[in-house]
Formats: structure tokens, sequence, C-alpha cells
């Protein structure tokens, strides 16, 4: 039996996916995001040690309005892919009582390694859905904004696509950060390439894990950005939208 290293749960999420989801945040993250809302769940082997049992047990108070409403599972984080042994064992214990299974991941843990593709082929196959953020498409700006280059998470997002597992592409507009016409434009090519996207969504920057931070007594770069309005969400729907297949979901709409 492998165990989890468990955040929290949430048992009535409805952004995580289709429907209505049984969110588990897992403990440990690769990446340091500024804009992070949930960076309590950063440090790694840290957290409540849970089996999958455990968990399908909770959740299943909750299956008449998952089941209702087109829901499921969804894993997220902190990185769910540096836990990819328990995550198997999660899925196909929910695939076993018919439950959609998803991943919210960054892909920023992902290496070119037989270790890294052997565990998640494996886990690919009890998964129905990846929620993949794309943070921002410049290299160096991505380092700068979450402490690491985005090379191995487009190699990454190449690989789904090649697996052609259903992936919603998300993307956080923090104004002046990941908002330049230039970057939203390439963000748009490069999802234009995948052909496995079913939807992307535009998550407008917001500030309400700053307590978080200063709980923790960390410092805070982005305090003083505002989110942005509606019509720099549209702008930004505009430009990524430019080289995207015909069908596919954007949202806000």
């Amino acid at each position: 039996m492998v165990l989890g290293n468990i955040h929290s749960v949430e048992s009535f999420g409805t952004v995580d996916g289709p429907g209505i989801r049984f969110v588990v945040f897992v403990q440990g993250c690769p990446l340091r995001c500024r804009y992070c809302h949930n960076v309590d769940t950063r440090a790694i082997g840290i957290g409540k040690e849970m089996s999958a049992e455990q968990i399908v047990g909770e959740m299943k108070d909750y299956l008449p309005f998952i089941e209702s409403s087109g829901g499921g599972i969804t894993v997220s984080g902190g990185e769910p892919l540096l836990q990819m042994p328990f995550l198997t064992e999660l899925f196909k214990a929910c695939k076993q009582i018919g439950v959609h299974t998803a991943i919210d991941t960054s892909g920023g843990c992902y290496v070119d390694s037989p270790h890294f593709h052997q565990a998640f082929d494996e886990l690919a196959q009890y998964t129905d859905l990846v929620l993949l953020d794309l943070k921002e498409i410049d290299s160096e700006k991505h380092k700068w904004l979450t402490g690491l280059p985005n090379t191995n998470i487009l190699a990454f997002a190449r690989l789904l696509s090649d697996k052609h597992i259903p992936v919603w592409i998300r993307h956080v507009l923090v104004p002046g950060v990941t908002d330049s016409e230039n970057d939203l434009t390439r963000l748009g090519a490069f999802i234009g390439t995948l052909d496995n996207v079913e939807r992307v969504e535009i998550l407008p920057y917001h500030n309400m894990g700053v307590y978080k931070w200063k709980e923790m007594g960390l410092d805070y770069t982005l305090e003083n950005i505002e989110p942005p309005s509606q019509s720099d969400v549209m702008r930004a729907w505009r430009l990524i939208s430019q080289s995207l297949r015909d069908g596919l979901v954007l949202l806000p709409e």
C-alpha cells in the first residue's frame, strides 16, 4: 500500500474539472510561483499520510452529488506528479467505482527518463483528464515567475498530446507579467500545435492567498498588482485564440 502526503481535501469543488469535484490537495511542489495561492503546500515530505482507500472512503459520502453532476475526483496541490505511485493506486480505486479522474498539474516535475515514463504510463491508464497550467510561454520569464524554466513543461504538454490524453489548458493572467501581446500570441500558437486540448481557460490573477504568505513569513512580491479587468481578459482571449482550432472551448466565453 502506497501512502500519499495530503495537505487537505475539498468535498464540493466546482472549478477543477467537469461537474462537482472531490478535490485532493497533495503536499509538495517543485515550483515557487510568485502568485501561488496554496503556498502552504510547497514543502515536500510532510502533510497527512493517507491511503487511497481512506480518500475513496471519504469521497463516497458525496458520490450522489458527484455522479448527478457528471463530476469526479481531481488531485491538485502542490504537484500531484511528485506522487505518481500513490495517484495510480487512488485513480485505479476510483475507476473501479466509475468515478471520473483528473490531475491538476504544472508539469514542473517532468523529466525525460525511463523511470518517469514508466510511472506516468501506468498512471495514464486511469486518468481521464489533465488540467495543465501553462504559466508563461517565455522560458526566462517563466523562470522569474516560478523559479524554473519551462522547457520540461512544454515537453510534457507535447507528451500528453502524443498520448492523446484529454487536456484543459489553464493560464493565469497577471497584469504586467503574463499578459504581453507577444507572449499570449506565442502561447496560443503553441497550444495550436497540440491535438488533445479540449478547453483553454484564462484565469484572472487574484491575491486572495496573500495572507498565507504573511502567516509563513514570506515576501509576496506581486502584492501591488491589481486583478485584470474584463477587457484585459477578453484581449488575452483574442490573442490566444488566433491560432486555435475551431470548436475548442475557451473560458471566459
